[in-house]
């Protein structure tokens, strides 16, 4: 009997995210009589979503089995392809937190999981708990591969590589794809009819290329005609992904910079310094900044997840739709040896001359049974590495600081944050990095809670 593969999910309690990828894990028939392996620290989310994964495999009619797990080494042992999915201290406290401490200062936030204070302390609420089963894995399946969709992205994917470099990862987001079908919405072309070619880092990557397939069967670029309908005012529409954010905000970075930015509007206003900015309501009215947008989304989340949990308890079968997620496309590369090609956040390691080899970048990336294979890119344009590295300067502080356990370095990354530097001086920055510590406690390591240590150069 040919061995079917097996595939562990760490923060399994993320109910709806599980389900989707492994709804489209049972579509796939080289993949459809796996062992998943649910496991979670939340026994009641983790129990909703073994009914849930249940009743995935009895509507699509497979022999999957599957486990659920409190321990997460005994849940990776002899596990394939590992996926990671959770957020460390949860919407409270964490989350309010992120974003509360911050307004006590005037700095507004909108997502404050990527970049910002708030990206920053997540980033240190998350690695350690990657680095905990980048471990187990060593030990139990060393040669699985990480498909981690956590954020801060970035500094996850960075700081895993630092210090586990033999681990085989990769960062998955959906931004690239996601935008490109809203780019292809307001052009009112199929998605199917458009060529695109993107690299960066995660949450600021750029179609360096986006064009239309032509009878003919040559192409066309597509970047006058979004810049000619956003000067009409016939661009962006409404945002088929968030309609409270009308996505003026990277329409407007695409007539300064010439290239479009993969990611939402609502998260890169707080990645760079031009959009929110204490005074000027005037910039937030015009470019439609959802402030406070993420934990808006969180409440409404775990509102519409209370219905849904009743749904699945009652159904006999639940509808399968697939996601755009790359999950299991990478799997079934892995697995079948069957080609494909996703956007992968990575070691950077040349892949893009003009950004520093020791970053995670986000490019195309080749998949087959060797793993994963990241393409080369080359240099980016000058406007768009000199945008770039204002992030990467926050991240390789961050990583920094968990790699050496330098606390100074933590105050260091909130200091070169884009936004943060716009609005706050640097006292102001030193003491809300202080409040921050204090207010998350035991969600951090030790080391940041326990007091600034500087080290001599």
């Amino acid at each position: 009997m040919t061995r079917q593969p097996k595939i562990t999910f760490i923060g399994a309690g993320s109910t709806v995210f599980m389900k989707n990828i492994i709804g489209d894990v049972l579509q796939r028939p080289a993949l459809a009589d796996a062992t998943i392996a649910l496991m979670d620290i939340n026994p009641q989310r983790l129990a909703e979503s073994e009914i849930v994964a249940g009743k995935l495999v009895r509507t699509l009619g497979t022999k999957a089995k599957i486990e659920t797990y409190a321990n997460q080494k005994k849940a990776l042992e002899g596990a394939d392809f590992v996926v990671v999915a959770f957020q460390i201290g949860g919407y409270e406290p964490a989350t309010v937190t992120d974003f509360e401490v911050p307004k006590k200062y005037g700095l507004r936030q909108t997502i404050a999981d990527t970049l910002g204070v708030g990206g920053i302390m997540r980033g240190l609420r998350t690695v350690p708990h990657l680095w905990s089963i980048c471990e187990d894995m060593l030990a139990v399946c060393p040669q699985a591969i990480l498909l981690q969709y956590v954020n801060p992205m970035a500094i996850n994917t960075w700081a895993i590589a630092e210090k586990y470099p033999t681990i085989r990862q990769v960062g998955l987001c959906h931004s690239v794809q996601g935008t490109a079908g809203e780019l292809a919405r307001d052009l009112d072309i199929p998605l199917n009819e458009i060529r695109y070619r993107a690299a960066g880092i995660n949450h600021m990557a750029f179609y360096l290329a986006f064009e239309h397939r032509q009878p003919d069967g040559s192409y066309r670029n597509l970047y006058p005609d979004l810049l000619r309908g956003y000067r009409e005012g016939r661009f962006p529409k409404e945002s088929h992904w968030n309609p409270r954010c009308p996505n003026k905000v990277r329409y407007e970075m695409l007539t300064r910079l010439g290239y479009f930015v993969t990611e939402s509007s609502e998260h890169f206003a707080e990645y760079t310094p031009y959009f929110i900015k204490e005074g000027r309501e005037d910039l937030i009215e015009k470019f439609g900044i959802p402030l406070d947008e993420y934990p808006k989304r969180c409440v409404e989340q775990i509102e519409r997840w209370k219905g849904q949990a009743a749904a699945y308890q009652e159904a006999e079968t639940i509808e399968v739709k697939e996601s755009h997620e790359y999950a299991s496309s990478i799997m079934n590369s892995v697995w079948t040896g069957e080609p494909s090609v996703i956007y992968g956040n990575i070691r950077n390691n040349g892949c893009i001359t003009s950004l520093p080899a020791n970053c995670a970048a986000e490019v195309p990336c080749l998949v087959d049974s060797s793993g994963i294979q990241p393409t080369y890119i080359g240099a980016l344009p000058p406007q768009l590495t000199a945008l770039i590295r204002t992030n990467i300067n926050v991240q390789e502080l961050t990583v920094a600081a968990l790699m050496t356990e330098n606390r100074e370095h933590v105050y260091h990354a909130a200091m070169m944050d884009p936004h943060t530097a716009a609005e706050l001086d640097l006292d102001q920055i030193w003491s809300l990095t202080d409040d921050l510590i204090a207010a998350h406690g035991a969600f951090l390591p030790d080391w940041v809670r326990g007091g600034r240590k500087i080290q001599a150069a």
